[in-house]
């Protein structure tokens, strides 16, 4: 069977994107995806995201790890899809679509920058080396020093698969702080199992709890290896957020067809 793929990328977090609106990809099996996203025998990314039609909304989003499973919430990969939303053509002012973790609204602005609203956090596990928290997907945000000079791999393999973590597995984020508004992240993932370039739930959450004011709006810039995004917050409470916005770039790279 030959399938039709878009490629695209936000801040070197890159996905492959199926329009799965005709249900061409509705029987693509775990070792299927796990093989277009293989970097060596497939198209190679990070995850690959259907684009599928539901009711009441503008699109609904199936996230699947590079591991071929089935995801949790994916922030850029949930960017990149809109931008592949209104180039496909369906072109909206404010778009709302169903991911794993419910319902999203985005926008993309004049400049191409699209501004992802993600789900409202809660609450969130504060210690004083490191916190956790979930932002569609659940995430250990570890303090840190010299993130550019660190064996991520390393370090947050170590993390996800200790015995606390190991059978449901969690993102491991390094956080340096460098300056009031601003920080530098580095992420380990679950299911790629290796560190990305960026990862939107991730820097979310870095950037939650890096929050310079206690109450009130706060927008973070952050810097990853792959790029630099912002993210964009009300604190209510110690350890609860509202109306984030995860906001940055999201690119076409290619497209193409191929066998499976």
């Amino acid at each position: 069977m030959e399938i039709a793929f878009h490629k695209y990328q936000g801040t070197g977090n890159d996905f492959i994107i199926i329009d799965n609106r005709s249900g061409v990809a509705d029987h693509l099996t775990t070792k299927q995806i796990k093989n277009l996203c293989d970097r060596r025998f497939g198209i190679g990314a990070d995850g690959l995201m259907l684009l599928q039609n539901k009711e009441g909304y503008d699109f609904e989003m199936i996230y699947y790890n590079a591991d071929g499973k089935l995801g949790s919430m994916c922030g850029n990969g949930g960017r990149c899809t809109v931008m592949f939303a209104y180039k496909a053509g369906i072109h909206r002012d404010l778009y709302r679509f169903l991911a794993a973790d419910g319902e999203h609204e985005a926008e993309i602005e004049l400049d191409h920058t699209v501004r992802l609203k993600m789900q409202d956090v809660n609450s969130a596990e504060s210690f004083p080396t490191h916190a956790i928290v979930n932002t569609g997907s659940p995430h250990y945000v570890k303090y840190s020093t010299d993130v550019r000079k660190m064996d991520v791999y390393k370090k947050g393999y170590e993390i996800r698969h200790s015995p606390a973590y190991e059978k449901e597995g969690i993102n491991v984020n390094f956080v340096e702080n460098t300056g009031d508004y601003s920080i530098f992240v580095r992420t380990f993932e679950r299911g790629v199992e290796d560190e990305t370039l960026s990862c939107g739930t991730g820097l979310t959450a870095s950037a939650l709890m890096s929050a310079h004011n206690d109450r009130g709006y706060n927008n973070i810039k952050v810097q990853t290896p792959g790029g630099n995004l912002s993210v964009e917050f009300n604190k209510t409470g110690d350890n609860s957020f509202t109306d984030i916005r995860l906001c940055g770039p999201a690119e076409f790279v290619f497209s193409g067809k191929i066998n499976l």
